[in-house]
């Protein structure tokens, strides 16, 4: 019989499989050359292996399937296959560096996947007006993780926390799918992030982001809450997930400020921002670390709040990014001598 606990077993078994599986994915990744070489838009200092994200997907996928109940079978069946496909276009990409648009098709393709098993945005009930905007949700979310994949520990850490926030909203909610995936993914990440941390001894690559980043856009799509409308749950997974999209949202726009492709790499990111004040590079990850967790806070306390009080709450948080985003322009106005673009 599933229970509340069922998620503790899932929890620890991806962390010490993926703790176990890292260094194993390392050597696989110095005898394949799948390894990041230091550029300049780069703070990496050394040659790193970087297939970080086999050891995540297959904690996670393993914990899922040692441990995770009977129900959600089809949903769970997509989810697993979906991922895989990504991680693979993921390493495809970490080896060879695939074209933007083969990748955005695979990302496509993977939504339509679990779309099929009837994993959607419900927003409006209208499937012309909600397939779009779940496959522009999952595109969004999958390239925000990408991007942060920038620095030492923060891409593991914002996905673990984020992870951290649908697994207590899942408990609190009676979501059993939401509640297994995040610990899955907690796990594994964590897992990962034992060596992931500054200073790095191996990167989880294209194939670590493409999982991370597929299922928190997946459990933003499966939380439900019973006491809300639609109209104010949708920000909860906004918030929980605020920091990726913020840099996300801030780097594009930065781009197409600056005259350049959105698809450029570049030392633009919010964590490029902060170490331009000074800041060291496990200082700039607390900072963000503390970010993620307050935000993911806000949107736990919106989940569980009269619908009045979620409102303005709401609107406070979307004042603070704004404020928060026109921050990080004046910086980067301010400190452009110092963050190479």
């Amino acid at each position: 019989m599933d229970t509340p606990l069922q998620f503790v077993p899932i929890l620890v078994f991806g962390f010490a499989a993926s703790l176990g599986l890292t260094p194993i994915s390392r050597q696989v990744a110095m005898r394949l050359g799948v390894i990041d070489r230091p550029k300049k838009r780069n703070i990496t200092r050394k040659p790193t292996p970087m297939m970080g994200g086999l050891a995540i997907y297959v904690a996670l996928a393993g914990s899922l399937l040692l441990f995770s109940p009977s129900l959600h079978l089809v949903e769970l069946g997509a989810i697993l296959f979906s991922t895989a496909f990504l991680a693979f276009m993921g390493l495809l990409d970490d080896r060879y560096e695939l074209d933007a648009y083969l990748r955005l098709g695979a990302m496509t393709l993977a939504t339509c996947v679990v779309m099929a098993a009837g994993i959607q945005v419900r927003m409006f009930n209208t499937p012309l007006v909600d397939w779009p905007i779940t496959i522009i949700w999952v595109l969004a979310i999958l390239n925000a993780i990408n991007f942060n994949d920038n620095m030492d520990g923060l891409c593991a850490g914002l996905s673990a926390i984020a992870a951290g926030f649908f697994m207590l909203i899942g408990l609190s909610e009676g979501l059993m799918l939401v509640t297994i995936l995040s610990a899955a993914l907690l796990g594994s990440a964590v897992g990962f992030l034992a060596y992931n941390f500054n200073p790095a001894s191996t990167f989880m690559g294209d194939m670590g982001s493409m999982t991370l980043g597929f299922i928190l856009a997946v459990l933003g799509i499966k939380l439900e809450f019973g006491a809300q409308p639609v109209s104010v749950s949708w920000i909860v997974p906004v918030l929980v997930l605020a920091l990726p999209i913020f840099d996300i949202c801030l780097v594009v726009f930065t781009r197409l400020m600056e005259g350049r492709s959105p698809l450029e790499a570049g030392r633009d990111h919010t964590s490029h921002r902060l170490m331009s004040l000074g800041l060291s590079q496990r200082m700039t990850l607390f900072v963000l670390y503390g970010a993620c967790g307050f935000f993911g806070l806000l949107g736990l306390v919106i989940g569980a709040s009269p619908t009045a009080i979620a409102w303005r709450i709401s609107t406070a948080a979307v004042i603070l990014l704004v404020i928060l985003f026109a921050l990080m322009m004046w910086i980067r106005r301010e400190f452009q001598l110092k963050v190479n673009k």
